[in-house]
């Protein structure tokens, strides 16, 4: 039953030590990314950013594109012989 009493404290002790280990990285990330040096937001973070910003936007044209194919598709039917 002891066991079962410390665990709590234990518990407590194990995650609140942790996070004053850890340097707030984000100022200087803000630093980073204000900067004025003409390059869009999109491109700052390097060339997994740019691969990942060209494949969202590719399968957002993609997925719009073959959702208003469905949507005519269905507005206009094909008439039965």
């Amino acid at each position: 039953m002891n066991h079962v009493q410390k665990f709590p404290a234990v518990l407590s002790r194990f995650f609140s030590s942790s996070s004053r280990s850890l340097k707030n990285k984000v100022p200087d990330a803000q630093r980073f990314f204000q900067e004025d040096n003409g390059l869009p937001i999109h491109i700052k973070g390097g060339t997994v950013d740019v691969l990942l910003y060209r494949f969202t936007m590719t399968l957002t044209v993609a997925g719009s594109g073959y959702a208003v194919y469905w949507l005519l598709r269905a507005a206009l039917p094909r008439k039965k012989d």
